[in-house]
């Protein structure tokens, strides 16, 4: 099943969210059908909505604790997409890890990759980056 997350009620969420970027569903309709066998697809496009509006959203639901778990998924090379897992960052200002699992993968020719969560936060720090390609 497939859902808006922006139109969807905050109480209406299951244990574990799969949210991703909506064009993924054209892009790699083999890796969009497999995840939705398994989760309630939670569809955003972070070309239309803003990434604050997207993050209030997703932590009004999370606080209301039936959310256990968040899968995040993107198109690789989307400068769009990449921003679902900044979210991550902002959720783990206010909940542990413990309370709130969250994986992180992105969608390429070769299938899903999981990105860790250390690999999301270098990505934001240009200056790091550009010191370890020296």
């Amino acid at each position: 099943m497939k859902k808006d997350l922006m139109k969807n009620n905050c109480y209406d969420v299951d244990e574990t969210m799969c949210i991703m970027g909506s064009c993924l569903e054209y892009m790699f309709p083999e890796i969009y059908k497999e995840l939705e066998e398994k989760y309630t697809i939670y569809d955003l496009c972070l070309e239309q909505t803003h990434l604050n509006m997207a993050l209030t959203k997703i932590i009004g639901m999370v606080v209301r604790k039936k959310v256990k778990n968040i899968i995040f998924v993107s198109v690789d090379k989307s400068p769009h997409c990449v921003q679902l897992h900044y979210i991550v960052t902002e959720l783990r200002k206010f909940m542990s890890e413990e309370e709130l699992g969250v994986k992180n993968y992105v969608a390429t020719d070769k299938g899903l990759e999981e990105i860790p969560f250390d690999v999301i936060s270098l990505s934001k720090n240009l200056s790091k980056l550009k010191e370890i390609l020296k």
